[in-house]
């Protein structure tokens, strides 16, 4: 494997080369009989060899213009290439340096690569022609999609995956073109061991965790058990179905493997940020990262997100400037910018930020949430049901999304679809412990007692089986509303329960002890049979009716 990434390190593609060469580590070494000869150098080769070594000295000192000047008479296919190359970075150095010096970080997306149509109409002559390799075709590919001929690039980097099936970059190209599980079932792929790579990653970018864990569990069983980018992924994976404790433990043996490893570790932070009780974990891993290396990208995230936690938005936005500095095309740093303006009120700054990040990778669910967020902020109800509902179809089992559209359904005076999607957010699994009140509140205000009693009950029941009951204080709210539906219904020893565990909020006290002395004036004369108030739903002696469930059939947020 080693030996077929040689051509990338000629061409100077070095994260293709890095990934095949940290899979190439984690197996097991080939005898010498088996290792596999060393590619033929042509004629062609030959001719051009001192150019293309002269170019690629200046190529790898980012001397792109001086590169390309020497490469311009040479034939072969890897001095082409070169040479493309060579004119695309340079072109990208200079629209990158023009935004710096002249522009704001917000406005990058107005400067343009001045070289992308010139090497698009050349690449196009030799694509008619059939002259592309598998290497030209993904420079082609990159070209069309940095002109937004997104349907155009996708064909040609399927194209140059079949000419080329080994070389990473290609895949991952395409893989930021598949928007859905229809359009990546629709691509025709080369049945090839990376294919099952890329189908593992493209499982993780389309929220499909657990089939991309069923992927990545059988590369390892095929051999890559000690591949740390598997280890990455998976951690990863963890982290976005919020299993905190297992992408920590794979964290952590990642770094153990790799102790100067500054891939993902953006990720690895938020992880801590996610977590109570890990500050001094998080300051550590900052402050290891800046003495690895302060100018990576990742290392500016991470930073950024300290500040961050420390409510110092206006560094931490600075240091998310610095990492779009580094990568335009960072999308963490997109996102956790728009999140910074939100802070600092400066929504309209907040909108342009999460724009960029859609503009990088339209599944963001995140940029699309922030962008929700912000209208709702704005009292804009349309606009951010919208972007709600865009954040739901990217995850469709995220309560958070659920209760979002929710409460924009509620505030357009559409009560029966916020009730679907409370329900809904309570049954795939509620991570704020919010569903369920608001559902309860919305019955509260259509005069629907029973219901409301009923999602009350349950609230209380979910929020007292984590053992979290002193947390909340919306749990009062619920006390107080059941300890009067009692009282009106003539359960008394429920409505006592409920008031006396009023009592236990400061918010509620003076309630619970009224409620009190109203049950004992009237206790005497009536006599109730006793219920165990947050017994299972489905006793008998539960004293309301059972909450309808919601048809979710007729209506898809």
């Amino acid at each position: 494997m080693v030996l077929k990434q040689k051509p990338r390190v000629e061409r100077g593609l070095l994260h293709s080369a890095k990934w095949a060469s940290e899979l190439a580590f984690a197996l097991d070494p080939l005898p010498k009989d088996k290792v596999p000869p060393v590619p033929e150098f042509t004629d062609e080769d030959a001719k051009d060899l001192d150019a293309l070594t002269l170019a690629k000295s200046y190529f790898d000192l980012k001397e792109y213009d001086r590169a390309a000047y020497f490469l311009k008479d040479c034939c072969s296919k890897k001095a082409y290439f070169l040479y493309m190359y060579s004119r695309y970075l340079s072109g990208e150095k200079k629209k990158d340096d023009e935004t710096v010096d002249s522009l704001g970080p917000l406005e990058k997306g107005q400067v343009r690569n001045e070289a992308l149509r010139e090497l698009r109409v050349e690449l196009s002559k030799k694509h008619t022609a059939s002259e592309l390799d598998g290497f030209t075709l993904y420079l082609y590919g990159v070209v069309l999609r940095k002109l937004d001929l997104l349907k155009e690039a996708v064909d040609v980097f399927v194209e140059a995956i079949h000419a080329l099936p080994l070389h990473w970059g290609a895949w991952l190209e395409l893989s930021n073109l598949v928007t859905s599980t229809e359009m990546l079932k629709s691509l025709s792929l080369p049945d090839c061991w990376i294919r099952e790579f890329f189908m593992a990653h493209m499982y993780t970018e389309l929220q499909m965790i657990k089939e991309a864990l069923q992927k990545y569990q059988s590369l390892i069983e095929a051999g890559f058990s000690k591949s740390t980018y598997i280890i990455s992924q998976i951690a990863v994976a963890y982290h976005n179905i919020r299993d905190i404790d297992q992408a920590l433990a794979l964290f952590y043996e990642l770094r153990a493997q790799d102790p100067f490893r500054i891939d993902n570790m953006d990720t690895f932070l938020t992880c801590f940020m996610l977590k109570s009780g890990m500050k001094p974990e998080l300051s550590f891993l900052a402050h290891n990262l800046v003495e690895i290396d302060k100018y990576r990208v990742e290392t500016c995230c991470v930073i950024g997100n300290y500040y961050s936690l420390r409510s110092q938005h206006e560094k931490a936005a600075l240091y998310f400037q610095r990492a779009l500095k580094l990568n335009p095309r960072c999308l963490g740093a997109w996102t956790l910018m728009g999140h910074e303006y939100m802070e600092m009120k400066n929504t309209s700054a907040a909108i342009q930020a999460y724009r960029h990040a859609i503009e990088v990778n339209k599944r963001d669910y995140r940029a699309w949430y922030g962008l929700g967020q912000t209208y709702e902020i704005l009292k804009m109800p349309f606009y951010c049901l919208y972007y709600y509902r865009k954040a739901h179809q990217l995850r469709p089992n995220d309560s958070r999304m659920l209760v979002a559209l929710g409460e924009s359904y509620e505030r357009l005076s559409q009560q029966v679809e916020a009730k679907k999607c409370y329900w809904r957010a309570y049954s795939v699994g509620d991570v704020e412990k919010m569903a369920l009140l608001k559902l309860a509140k919305l019955h509260e205000q259509l005069n629907e007692s029973d219901d409301a009693a009923q999602c009350y009950i349950l609230y209380i029941q979910d929020i007292f089986s984590c053992g979290e009951q002193l947390e909340h204080l919306d749990v009062c709210i619920a006390l107080r509303y059941l300890g009067q539906y009692y009282f009106k219904n003539k359960l008394y020893d429920e409505a006592s329960l409920c008031a006396q565990r009023c009592c236990d909020y400061n918010d509620a006290r003076e309630e619970g002890k009224a409620l009190l002395r109203q049950i004992s004036q009237v206790r005497d004369q009536i006599e109730t049979p006793s219920a165990d108030l947050f017994a299972p739903l489905s006793n008998n002696n539960t004293p309301v009716r059972r909450l309808s469930p919601l048809n979710l059939i007729s209506f898809t947020p």
